[in-house]
């Protein structure tokens, strides 16, 4: 398992439950020790208007990483914003 370079302060993942999405977000983030808050839209309203805020949209999964948000994803998306998102930490790094 490939240990990841990113080492954000803060991991928001936005779901709604029985979301089959959000299942497999979870488990990404899971197979790969990324931790991170699991927020349940359906059960917290305030969330779920904070979700829609953030990301425009009321689809889950959303994905908060410091401020940086992927809204209604699958896992090959998660993936390419976390390359993303390394690829900006490795950048910001080498200064």
């Amino acid at each position: 398992m490939k240990t990841q370079t990113v080492n954000p302060k803060r991991v928001r993942l936005f779901i709604k439950p029985y979301c089959g999405w959000c299942r497999r977000a979870m488990h990404w983030l899971e197979e790969r020790g990324i931790g991170f808050e699991v927020i349940d839209v359906i059960a917290d309203e305030e969330a779920f208007e904070e979700m829609i805020r953030l990301s425009g949209q009321d689809c889950s999964p959303v994905i908060d990483v410091d401020g940086e948000i992927l809204a209604d994803f699958g896992p090959d998306e998660l993936a390419g914003f976390w390359r993303k998102l390394e690829a900006k930490h490795d950048e910001h790094s080498h200064r």
